[in-house]
Order: C-alpha cells, then sequence, then structure tokens
C-alpha cells in the first residue's frame, strides 16, 4: 500500500529528526523511516557539546553557520521542550578549550586571533582566559599544574543528546509526522509524473520531496537521485566515570560533567573504516589528559568505554544539496548534528517547506569536492 505525504525522510537521527520536526511545524505531511537498531548511529555516542568557538577554521561559512545555530539554541531548546514535553538538559554558560603549556595558551590564541578574522562584521564570541580566571570559573575543581589558561567560547554550551533526539521525535509525532522504526530504505525509485516511491521493509510510499539524512548509509542511497557524495567513517571513543559531585562547571573539549554527574571523557579521531572497537591505547590517551587537566578525577571510577562512527566529509563540513538530475531530491550531511540541531529545525527545514534556498546553503553542496579535485 502506498501513502502519499509532502516529504520522506530518509533517516530519523540527528539530523532527520531536526529537519522532520521542523517540516511538520511548517504545516508538511512528513514521513521520517529510521533504521535497524544495528545500524552505525553516531547519536549513540555524541559528547552532546553545542559548540561554535573554533568551529570552521578556514571555513568561513561554517564558522557563521555554526556560530548562527549556537545562538540560536535556546530558542530552539525552549520550543522543543514545550511542545515535546520533554527536558533535554539544556546549558549555555560557556565552553573551554584547554590549554596545558604557555606555548598551547600562545598558540591558541594565535588560532583564535585568526578564526575571528574570517568574519570581521561579527563581533568576537571567543576570549582568552589565564588560569587565575579558570580558577575563578571552576571553584569546584583544583586544576592540574599543567593547565596554563583555555580559550572560551560565550555562545557553547552542552546537552542530553539522546534526550535531544528524544524530544524531537516525540515533538515530530505530536506534531502529526509518522515515524516508523526498523524501516531500513532499500530503494529510492522517482516517478516519471514526479515525485518519488521509497521502499522500506515490505512498505512503500510516495512523496513529492525526499530527503536523504541517513548518515554513512546516505554513501549508497545518494545516487539512487543523482546525489553522491564522498562521505568516510572516523571512529571516536569515550571514556564515562561513576556519578560525581558537582566539578566541572562548564563543558570543554573531550571533558564535560553531564546533568547526572558521569563526567564524559573523549573523544578519538580515528581512521580506521567501519571498525568500531575500542582499544587500551584510546583509553590511556584519553584518560591521562584528563587527569592531567582534573587531578581528582583519578578517583574515580570508568564505568563505561564504547565508540561510534562519525560522518566526515572530505573538509569536515557539511554539505546540503538539491539533485539536478531529480528535482524535488535532497541530501544532509553534517557531523554535528547537535550544534546544528536549531539550523535544521528552522532555516534549512522552512527552506526546504518553501522549495528555496539560500547562498549559505550552496557554499555547501558537495560540488565543491569536484572544484577542489581540478584545483
Amino acid at each position: 500500500m502506498s501513502q502519499e505525504f509532502d516529504f520522506v525522510i530518509v533517516g530519523a537521527g540527528m539530523v532527520g529528526a531536526a529537519v522532520g520536526y521542523g517540516l511538520v511545524r511548517e504545516g508538511r505531511r512528513v514521513l521520517m523511516l529510521d533504521g535497524e537498531d544495528t545500524d552505525y548511529r553516531a547519536a549513540k555516542a555524541n559528547f552532546g557539546l553545542v559548540w561554535a568557538h573554533g568551529k570552521g577554521q578556514g571555513q568561513p561559512q561554517y564558522q557563521r553557520l555554526s556560530l548562527d545555530a549556537a545562538a540560536n539554541w535556546p530558542l530552539f531548546a525552549s520550543q522543543l521542550e514545550d511542545e515535546s514535553g520533554m527536558s533535554v538538559v539544556y546549558e549555555q554558560k560557556g565552553g573551554l578549550h584547554f590549554c596545558l603549556s604557555e606555548k598551547e595558551f600562545s598558540d591558541r590564541a594565535v588560532r583564535m586571533s585568526e578564526w575571528h578574522a574570517q568574519l570581521p562584521d561579527v563581533p568576537p564570541s571567543a576570549r582568552m582566559i589565564d588560569r587565575r580566571e579558570l580558577e575563578r570559573l571552576l571553584p569546584a575543581a583544583p586544576l592540574g599544574k599543567d593547565v596554563f589558561g583555555a580559550s572560551l567560547g560565550s555562545f557553547d554550551g552542552h546537552v542530553n543528546p539522546l534526550r535531544l533526539l528524544a524530544a524531537m521525535q516525540a515533538a515530530f509525532v505530536r506534531r502529526g509526522g509518522t515515524l516508523r522504526s526498523g524501516q531500513a530504505v532499500s530503494a529510492i525509485k522517482p516517478l516519471a509524473a514526479g515525485g518519488f516511491e521509497v521502499t522500506a521493509g515490505a512498505h512503500k510510499a510516495r512523496a513529492e520531496r525526499v530527503l536523504i539524512s541517513a548518515g554513512l548509509g546516505s554513501k549508497a542511497l545518494g545516487p539512487m537521485v543523482g546525489l553522491d557524495v564522498p562521505i568516510r567513517p572516523q571512529r571516536g571513543q569515550l571514556l564515562v566515570t561513576e556519578r560525581l559531585a558537582p566539578l566541572l562547571a562548564l563543558p570543554a573539549s573531550g571533558l564535560r560533567q553531564t546533568g547526572e554527574g558521569t563526567v564524559m571523557i573523549g573523544v578519538t579521531q580515528e581512521e580506521v573504516g567501519f571498525d568500531l572497537h575500542t582499544t587500551s591505547d584510546a583509553a590511556v590517551l584519553m584518560a591521562r589528559k584528563a587527569v592531567q587537566i582534573l587531578p581528582d578525577l583519578a578517583k574515580a571510577r570508568l564505568v563505561r568505554q564504547w565508540s561510534c562512527l562519525r560522518i566526515m566529509t572530505p573538509d569536515g563540513a557539511p554539505v546540503y544539496a538539491s539533485s539536478q538530475e531529480h528535482p524535488g531530491a535532497d541530501i544532509a550531511i553534517c557531523h554535528s548534528g547537535v550544534t546544528l540541531a536549531s539550523f535544521h529545525a528552522g532555516a534549512y527545514a522552512r527552506a526546504l517547506a518553501q522549495g528555496t534556498s539560500s547562498n549559505t546553503f550552496d557554499n555547501f553542496h558537495h560540488g565543491r569536492f569536484d572544484l577542489q579535485k581540478v584545483a
């Protein structure tokens, strides 16, 4: 049996769920298809940072996108909590990047200066702070002797990523969206009269538009509608401690204390294909750096180590593209689904709903990779 929708979204992870939520808020009829539990799911091990400072080095369009998304997160979180009836445990008090020597601090200062210079029309959103100011910001966290200072991003914060995903899916359904889980898509067929037929298991659905947001699965699905995007997996490993008394008042790159009290430690960036194994070498490196920053963590028990596969493009920036061969088909790929959730549910979903695009989105077309090859 075929059902008619305005949009079929292939993938219900951080990206697909955010876009789906945004589309139903625009009054569109949307079917969202989630894959199998055994799929490679980046959301399983998401660190939960809403992060802008330092992101997009050498890529001002990505920098602007991240800053705008982080700035829009407070309103997005409030609306999502109201509509889903769920707390996503979002905090925006700033975020830290620790520097463990005077040279690291100096190099970071140069990097932040160059990052700010990429967008001269945007007021600086990050600054360098010395150890003395760090100690005032983190009164419950005795710092290691090597901590020299940090950069502090004012728009940064963190959220419970599993609650975020559940809230977006719940709000999507409350708004009238249709969510089917355990429905891996095997075919996307452009129809002669326009629109698409999507096959998932024994079900078929038809829609005027289709959005592919299936993470690593997008590599196989995209070419079905003329959207062949180069992506690769990148393994990230994490550690988590037992619940501790309040210790780290602000999240940091690779280190944050959750609302439940556990401390997340990570993350690695490993080019190992689809290998999801965890390693003792990675655990040692992550734990050693964490204790170097916060020596009290040496007393905490580690309760879990796990890994996931990020979705990476050749330059690390997102891809948002419409098919020229099959109009009505789009693809959205990124490894920063938490930070960009406010954008995906907001400006991006509105553009899809209205059938329009902007130069902002065009900057992220995958055609840029062909240009890089020619250059």
